[in-house]
């Protein structure tokens, strides 16, 4: 039986949810206090995204995020759980589907006795290959104010005090209803804002090729996971941790907005720059800050910081240096007069994590001037770099972490270019 403490703590974790602006990270968030409000050992998001072509369908279900205390009770301090990236029909096949098909919520208290004239079924593969056992599930639609389906919440494995696994209760479905409705709404309001830095990105392709949405999302990947064990490292609060992830992973989006003032001749040569045109590519980083020279945020802040230092380098020999974005003037200048490069941790943090994450996910992207390099190349020139061009314990923390570098690259594959 819930109880009035429980209905008070619904109320300030929807205050929470509010506090938080990227859509992947809140999805996280919502994923984990769904299973926190019905006490569920396990747990999966999805979000409908179009299909791909040839694919059966206009809509499929796309999981994002997935959680289970039993797998990550085995794990490390400070490791995340790997899971597999995959996607599955709307349709009444699936339980997940089904939800998301007839925006209606499905409790199974046996995930192996579904009776016979269910419409779906339970995919027992995943309990085969891991050993783990699903028994019960509550799986609720996530519907927007029109009714229309943006994703699925189901959670598995209701566990009482003593630790052993029960049904969800009538007062879960209660309890996940409102929470589901509360975190759709917050979601549509995060969505707008994904939206709104999507098109600017959007904008920058249209004279870059090179800055797709899929690279952006994966630089934004990569620096949150590089972040997030940074922070175990050097144990950040959580609260503080909270907070600059989720500013972290809108900011580094833009990391070269600042491109857009580039002219078309040098940033769509399907070649290598010469040193004339190279030397006029580098002010993209002063452009980039100088549109937030008007911060209002801490997003805006940090935005002016990486899109400003994520191509300095560790040793100073990196761009533009210490030269003041909004009045060009340099503040530290070699005896040519030109301005010394930023080094070690006179760059910002976040400045040093795009820079790794960019040049990682340059290295694996085909351009119009490269194949793709192989993982073993890149992974070695990498390590090559450490201390010279990247923070070596950044670079330590990325290998510490490779796993959950490529599911994010699994998670937002390479465009066709």
């Amino acid at each position: 039986m819930k109880t009035k403490d429980d209905f008070k703590s619904i109320i300030q974790l929807d205050s929470e949810l509010n506090q938080i602006q990227d859509f992947d990270l809140l999805l996280e968030r919502i994923l984990f206090e769904a299973r926190k409000v019905v006490n569920a050992d396990a747990g999966s998001i999805y979000i409908v995204t179009p299909t791909e072509k040839g694919e059966e369908g206009t809509e499929k279900l796309a999981i994002k995020y997935s959680q289970n205390d039993t797998f990550q009770k085995h794990l490390p301090p400070g490791q995340k759980m790997i899971y597999s990236i995959f996607s599955v029909p709307i349709s009444e096949k699936s339980i997940s589907g089904y939800c998301a098909l007839k925006r209606t919520l499905i409790n199974i208290p046996d995930m192996y006795n579904i009776p016979p004239e269910a419409p779906y079924s339970f995919n027992s593969s995943f309990d085969r290959v891991t050993g783990y056992k699903t028994i019960s599930s509550l799986t609720i639609p996530l519907a927007s104010t029109d009714k229309k389906a943006m994703g699925v919440i189901q959670v598995m494995n209701a566990k009482n005090s003593d630790g052993e696994v029960i049904p969800f209760t009538s007062d879960d479905e209660v309890f996940l209803t409102h929470f589901a409705t509360n975190a759709t709404m917050v979601l549509q309001r995060s969505y707008i804002t994904r939206a709104m830095i999507l098109r600017m990105i959007k904008m920058s392709e249209l004279r870059d090729p090179k800055e797709t949405g899929t690279h952006v999302n994966r630089v934004a990947g990569y620096a949150v996971e590089i972040y997030d064990r940074w922070a175990f490292h050097h144990q950040v609060p959580q609260d503080e941790k909270a907070r600059f992830r989720d500013t972290l992973k809108i900011s580094s989006m833009l990391h070269d907005v600042g491109k857009v003032a580039i002219s078309d001749a040098i940033l769509k040569k399907p070649a290598r720059f010469t040193p004339e045109e190279y030397k006029i590519m580098q002010n993209h980083t002063i452009y980039g800050a100088s549109l937030f020279s008007d911060p209002s945020s801490p997003a805006d802040n940090l935005s002016r910081d990486i899109a400003l230092t994520h191509h300095e380098n560790w040793d100073g020999t990196g761009y533009p240096g210490w030269i003041n974005p909004d009045t060009g003037e340099i503040e530290k200048a070699d005896e040519q007069g030109n301005p010394i490069g930023k080094k070690g941790e006179e760059i910002p943090l976040a400045g040093r994590i795009v820079a790794l994450a960019d040049v990682y996910d340059a290295l694996c992207s085909k351009r119009v001037y490269k194949e793709p390099w192989t993982e073993e190349d890149v992974l070695n020139e990498l390590k090559k770099l450490s201390g010279t061009k990247f923070d070596p314990e950044l670079i330590e923390i990325f290998f510490e972490i490779l796993p959950s570098i490529k599911q994010t690259r699994e998670q937002y594959p390479e465009e066709d270019i």
